[in-house]
């Protein structure tokens, strides 16, 4: 692998994109944190979920297969797995919707981290995962409400944890719907995040 300027390793990041409208704000920071990882030596393979049209939909032949045996999923799955392993680490940008990922994105984790390949007798091997969300409300709000260690509880611990990613965390961009100078803070932080992805 490629070393930084820093001295830490370069990476392979599948950045997986979860917004209806790539040139919305959520779209904007998803450029700017490719810029950034780019600008630190990594490079960047982007999963947009909503462009390329993935199902989120569970069919039977993604059902998980939870008796250990060694069940074949489907081209599609196989597919999106195939790219996660050809990374080294991965990061999702995505809008908060109800304190949590989008349903896209949850059913993408649904059916392609699945049984026995991203948990159970196999977990997966990725250096590190980074969950970006665009929360509309302040950091204040979520913080009084406890939505922040809600969402750090079940994205971190259950999800990315539990399938064997030890370096993980979740980063709010929050007031999103402020004006113009804010969200412009906001890209410049997207970015920031890119640069030090690998710190």
């Amino acid at each position: 692998m490629r070393e930084l300027l820093e001295g830490s390793a370069a990476m392979n990041v599948l950045v997986v994109f979860d917004h209806p409208r790539r040139n919305s704000l959520s779209g904007a920071v998803l450029g700017q944190f490719a810029e950034g990882l780019e600008e630190a030596g990594h490079t960047t393979e982007i999963a947009d979920l909503h462009s390329e049209k993935f199902d989120p939909r569970m069919p039977l032949t993604d059902e998980p297969d939870l008796s250990g045996g060694t069940k074949s999923y489907s081209e599609a799955v196989l597919r999106e797995q195939a790219r996660v392993e050809r990374n080294d680490a991965v990061a999702f940008v995505f809008p908060v919707w109800w304190w949590s990922v989008p349903a896209m994105t949850k059913g993408w984790i649904d059916r392609v981290w699945n049984a026995e390949w991203a948990y159970g007798k196999k977990k997966l091997t990725l250096d590190r995962a980074l969950l970006v969300g665009l929360a509309a409300t302040g950091a204040a709000s979520f913080q009084k409400r406890g939505y922040t260690s809600a969402m750090e509880t079940q994205l971190l611990v259950g999800v990315m944890n539990f399938c064997g990613i030890k370096n993980a965390r979740l980063e709010l961009l929050h007031d999103t719907l402020e004006g113009d100078n804010e969200r412009q803070a906001l890209l410049v932080k997207a970015k920031q995040l890119g640069q030090t992805f690998a710190d």
